[in-house]
């Protein structure tokens, strides 16, 4: 008998979370491969890990319910799909629609709160009253459902930074927030992230909002013995930058600057057009090269948004080095790409992985997990290199009786 797994997803009516749903829909179709996703890959094939067709969606948003021409320009994003498989699509994501829940805004930023529907949002509510709300939510989703284990993926607009320092709100403190409904010092990714974990769901924060991952919430994970994965999914120009950064320290190279500039036209990158969530961002882009050169070089990394770019996202960087007889250099790329085709796999990934490690027992920090975030919780490793051999290291020790490969295996299961 197959296990039914949910899959809650805050921010359930975005791109993204659009997008993993129409993508998990065409799989189960056999409309696509598993093209992306890294758990495809032969070295992960004796994990029986749960197949994407068996994950029931649902989720919180603070928005009402989407177009359906706006799912048509997701669609139109991806490629080309008949009339009939559409129609199947379409009608998936209606179902998939009774079990998306009101949300919260609490203390998110102006950017964020301006897409909110009023009717939806409860700003009336104490800290408090907001968890036990969500974990009705998560209750009820599982009831209806009959599910034996539910992932909860962090995949809403990044929220902007807290006024005072994340690292410091232990689970001691955060117990204090909450029952002096200290508003202004968390955020509602902390309210949604504590709900999940408090309710024994395993937990991935696909963003790079500080707040929904802070060391109280580790504790949480700890004590309630749940997995919990993050920060800030690693798919465009941080990720070329984490292959391409290892290969100046391999050759001794000296990188003396290094540019990055970002363009991207969908939600998300309306809401980084606000400095303050901005900021966010930036950070977790930023930290990658000294983390991996052992030095910090002059970097800059900018984001702009282009509207009419949609949810396509260009990144140019320019990097100048220094070689032999102080000889300068540079090297320029251009990466093009579709943000949500780009991410959705690897959120796939990642609720596998995290059902995974639940069933196994496997509780805390997933450090394993290291090469899909840009700011890996608990990891000081950014060589994406030597990220991706952890994640391998791990598949391997749950094969019974066999010895751990020497090299990575590519080929992807049919």
């Amino acid at each position: 008998m197959k296990k039914k797994i949910g899959v809650l997803i805050i921010g359930a009516r975005g791109h993204l979370s659009t997008t993993l749903m129409v993508g998990t829909l065409a799989i189960k179709k056999r409309l696509c491969q598993p093209t992306g996703m890294v758990t495809a890959l032969d070295a992960f094939s004796h994990l029986n890990l749960t197949p994407p067709e068996d994950l029931v969606f649902g989720g919180w948003d603070i928005r009402g319910n989407i177009a359906p021409g706006i799912i048509h320009q997701i669609l139109s994003d991806i490629g080309p799909i008949a009339r009939r498989d559409l129609d199947y699509i379409e009608n998936a994501l209606d179902l998939i629609s009774a079990n998306i829940f009101a949300g919260t805004t609490l203390n998110s930023g102006q950017a964020i709160s301006d897409l909110a529907d009023p009717n939806i949002t409860a700003p009336s509510e104490s800290i408090r009253e907001t968890i036990g709300r969500l974990k009705r939510d998560i209750s009820n989703f599982q009831q209806r459902h009959g599910l034996e284990h539910i992932a909860v993926v962090n995949l809403s607009s990044t929220e902007p930074l807290l006024s005072v320092d994340s690292s410091t709100i232990t689970l001691a403190r955060l117990t204090e927030i909450i029952e002096n409904n200290e508003f202004e010092a968390i955020r509602a990714g902390t309210l949604y992230a504590y709900a999940a974990i408090d309710a024994g769901c395993s937990y991935v924060n696909f963003t790079p909002s500080a707040s929904a991952m802070v060391p109280g919430l580790i504790e949480l994970a700890e004590n309630r013995k749940v997995p919990i994965m993050g920060n800030d999914g690693k798919t465009g120009e941080t990720l070329v930058k984490s292959v391409l950064a290892p290969m100046f320290a391999y050759r001794n190279l000296s990188v003396m600057s290094w540019q990055g500039y970002n363009m991207l036209g969908n939600m998300d990158g309306r809401v980084l057009s606000n400095p303050s969530n901005k900021s966010c961002k930036v950070t977790s882009k930023d930290k990658v090269l000294s983390k991996i050169l052992g030095y910090k070089p002059h970097s800059q990394v900018a984001i702009d948004f282009v509207p009419s770019l949609g949810d396509r996202k260009t990144a140019w960087d320019f990097i100048h080095f220094e070689g032999f007889l102080n000889t300068k250099m540079s090297l320029q790329f251009t990466w093009q790409g579709c943000d949500s085709a780009l991410a959705a796999p690897l959120v796939l990934d990642l609720i596998r992985l995290g059902i995974f490690a639940k069933e196994n027992h496997e509780t805390g920090l997933m450090k394993h997990l290291a090469s899909f975030f840009k700011s890996p919780e608990g990891v000081e490793q950014y060589d994406m290199h030597k990220q991706f051999q952890m994640l391998i290291e791990y598949a391997a020790s749950h094969r019974a009786s066999e010895q751990k490969p020497n090299i990575i295996p590519l080929k992807k299961v049919n």
